[in-house]
């Protein structure tokens, strides 16, 4: 009889902790996603109230990782409050009736009370870090919380955030707003593009979040196929999904660089089941004119990401980065490089999920403290007519040989908008242009001509 009823009072205390829970949780997610997309900008704010450019400089070479999903996390204390309330009343009542009892009924209990606290503050992390972001993520917060374990979950909050935190230092150094522009493909997933254009310190800036599924179309798996992937569809059809994060900047003074990054993942389902994922990606700095202390600045933030992890990472990424930035038809680099990687699926995903944590934490250390150090500069005519030019080259670039427009525009339903973000607002192609022998313009033309290591 004992043994029965404290069985009972087990069940109702089961069952009355996931109702206050789910209520709690239901509640919550129902306000989060009726908030207007503006919400979003508030609570994440603080993060840089304090971000002047000398605080990153004063370290020296030394890196700052910010660690992603914790920073400015509240605790879950409601819902702990009300399931560790429920539990403690269901073992009282059960120790008035039965008295004392087994001491595995006392653990079980324990360890159901620090299991359902656990899940409760999982789940919560997932609806706090949301209402940081520039605007709710593009899959439903439910099934990202169905799904919090899964890669395609945790690597779509990673960008997600990465684009908030990146979203707000460029805020905090312009003085404008970007503008969250929500899309959606009708073939599956979506996207959100944040882009500030025409503002004070940027001509134009974007920073673009994409989670797309579906098919792979024959020309993308061809592409595949030829790097390697041994791909086995179903009657043809290969599902996929791929989500990743993409920034280019433009800066109006031609003394701060322009910088690009992207970091992405894939995964595709095979005839038997079975899946192949890969994560790929890098950063890279286009200078329009040469500084070699900025240069040593930004390569070394990205070597001492990469060494945390494999110390072959970064003269391996680096030399990758040189070779991919490569404009053959001109015969010169687009800039002075970074890391890029693509294909990356081992050692394993867990450990390269974490290197790529590690990556998208350099985005503002390597590169804000470069726009506060010049965005104040003087410059002349000839000197904007110079980064004029370049940016030419950028179009050359992107137009004709980068992998992801290419994708992309292979993509049924992508959205073009999305894949020339990283156009710049304005450019020049001059017939036949070449700059003065000994001139600074032509000191830079030389290390585009042949890359230089810069640690």
């Amino acid at each position: 009889m004992a043994a029965l009823l404290l069985h009972s009072v087990n069940r109702s205390a089961q069952i009355t902790t996931k109702h206050c829970f789910i209520s709690h949780k239901v509640s919550t997610l129902a306000r989060l996603q009726d908030a207007h997309v503006a919400s979003f900008h508030n609570s994440a704010a603080h993060r840089w109230s304090s971000l002047p450019g000398a605080r990153w400089l004063s370290r020296g070479t030394g890196v700052r990782f910010m660690c992603q999903g914790t920073a400015g996390r509240p605790p879950a204390a409601r819902s702990r409050r009300g399931a560790a309330l429920v539990l403690a009343g269901a073992a009282a009542a059960a120790a008035a009736v039965v008295g004392f009892v087994a001491n595995a009924g006392h653990f079980q209990r324990a360890e159901m009370a620090s299991r359902v606290i656990q899940v409760a503050e999982q789940d919560n992390d997932i609806l706090e870090k949301c209402k940081g972001f520039m605007s709710l993520p593009v899959t439903d917060v439910q099934v990202l919380q169905q799904k919090k374990g899964e890669m395609c979950t945790r690597m779509e909050l990673l960008i997600m955030e990465t684009q908030a935190e990146f979203c707000r230092a460029l805020e905090k150094v312009d003085g404008g707003k970007f503008k969250a522009d929500r899309w959606q493909r009708k073939e599956g997933g979506g996207g959100i593009s944040c882009v500030i254009q025409d503002s004070n310190v940027f001509e134009k800036a974007g920073v673009s979040v994409s989670v797309v599924f579906g098919h792979l179309t024959e020309e993308a798996a061809k592409q595949m196929k030829s790097r390697g992937k041994v791909l086995k569809g179903k009657d043809g059809k290969l599902p996929f999904c791929a989500m990743g994060i993409s920034s280019v900047i433009h800066p109006k003074n031609p003394h701060v660089p322009t910088v690009h990054f992207n970091y992405r993942y894939f995964e595709i389902e095979e005839e038997d089941g079975s899946k192949q994922w890969w994560f790929g990606g890098g950063t890279d700095l286009t200078p329009t004119y040469l500084n070699e202390e900025d240069a040593f600045l930004f390569h070394n933030t990205l070597k001492e990401a990469c060494d945390k992890h494999h110390p072959q990472y970064y003269p391996d990424f680096k030399k990758w980065c040189d070779r991919y930035f490569y404009v053959r038809h001109r015969g010169e680099t687009r800039g002075i490089g970074g890391i890029f990687f693509d294909d990356l699926d081992s050692p394993s995903q867990e450990e390269a999920f974490s290197f790529i944590r590690s990556c998208t934490s350099t985005v503002v250390p390597c590169y804000i403290p470069l726009v506060y150090k010049h965005r104040n500069d003087a410059f002349t005519a000839e000197e904007k007519r110079w980064q004029q030019l370049r940016r030419g080259r950028y179009v050359e670039f992107n137009l004709v040989y980068d992998r992801g427009v290419k994708f992309g525009l292979a993509t049924p339903g992508s959205r073009i908008e999305s894949i020339l973000m990283s156009l710049p607002l304005t450019a020049k192609w001059e017939y036949t242009h070449e700059p003065e022998e000994g001139s600074r313009e032509a000191e830079m033309l030389e290390v585009l001509r042949t890359p230089r290591e810069w640690l």
